[in-house]
């Protein structure tokens, strides 16, 4: 049987969350501008891939992908589609909702559009924890990689840059054109940083103005970072270290129940 919920029938899906010990996996991400070399649902697919591998060695069940997020700051080049954070919420919470009736009682929200998204999905999980009773993880790739990228040779978290540039190389090159990717490397700003591996970092993330992200589209197509430096391998290395990680959380959920 597939590890997806959608692939399944609904008597199968009561197997799979059985076997699953009640753990289900929700991919969040985005549809927004990724550059020139990126696809615009770059961020729903790198939820999307961590969670097909995590639940595949965990034996856990995935649901369909959220392919939206708070995106404003995208919204200077076309294709990008942003949602409301309060209608996001929603959603998320929906979906939970929804899980939790049907015996799921542990979700893994993995977010693959970072720091952006994780406000609004700490207020829907912690309204989801309180109410339905249910155990609720945020597992987010650049807080989960802070190990790896000390020794991997990654610049700094920026967007489209080589972090993911080598992930997508890794797992789906047939979408990404090196041949189209601008440098813009990322201007360190004292005390201030995006990037969770960033020791200096002390103030809280605001998405910039659409004013803002004009300099980045006409410098380099909305990129920021160096995806130049991306490299295949090292985006294996990457998604295995993540996976790693997303297998040992899922697994503790499944071993300890709801707390």
């Amino acid at each position: 049987m597939s590890v997806w919920l959608q692939e399944n029938s609904w008597e199968e899906l009561k197997i799979l969350r059985d076997r699953a010990k009640g753990v289900a996996i929700v991919p969040i991400g985005s549809t927004e501008q990724h550059g020139c070399h990126l696809p615009l649902g770059t961020d729903t697919m790198v939820a999307v891939m961590l969670a097909e591998d995590g639940a595949s060695a965990t034996e856990t069940v995935a649901v369909p992908p959220i392919w939206y997020g708070w995106s404003p700051h995208h919204m200077v080049l076309p294709g990008t589609i942003t949602i409301r954070p309060e209608v996001l919420i929603e959603l998320f919470y929906d979906v939970m909702e929804s899980l939790s009736r049907h015996g799921f009682d542990k979700i893994v929200a993995i977010n693959g559009h970072r720091i952006v998204n994780v406000s609004w999905m700490q207020i829907a999980a912690e309204r989801a924890q309180r109410i339905l009773g249910i155990k609720v993880v945020i597992f987010d790739p650049a807080y989960m990689s802070k190990e790896f990228a000390e020794t991997a040779g990654f610049g700094p978290v920026g967007h489209s840059e080589e972090i993911e540039t080598s992930h997508m190389l890794y797992r789906m090159p047939q979408l990404v054109h090196m041949e189209r990717a601008r440098d813009n490397p990322v201007e360190p700003h004292p005390l201030y940083s995006v990037d969770p591996c960033f020791r200096g970092d002390t103030l809280c993330y605001v998405p910039s103005t659409a004013k803002d992200m004009e300099r980045s589209a006409l410098l380099a197509g909305g990129t920021t970072g160096t995806p130049s430096k991306s490299d295949a391998d090292a985006g294996r290395r990457y998604h295995e270290h993540l996976v790693r990680n997303l297998t040992q959380v899922i697994r503790g959920l499944q071993a300890g129940g709801k707390r």
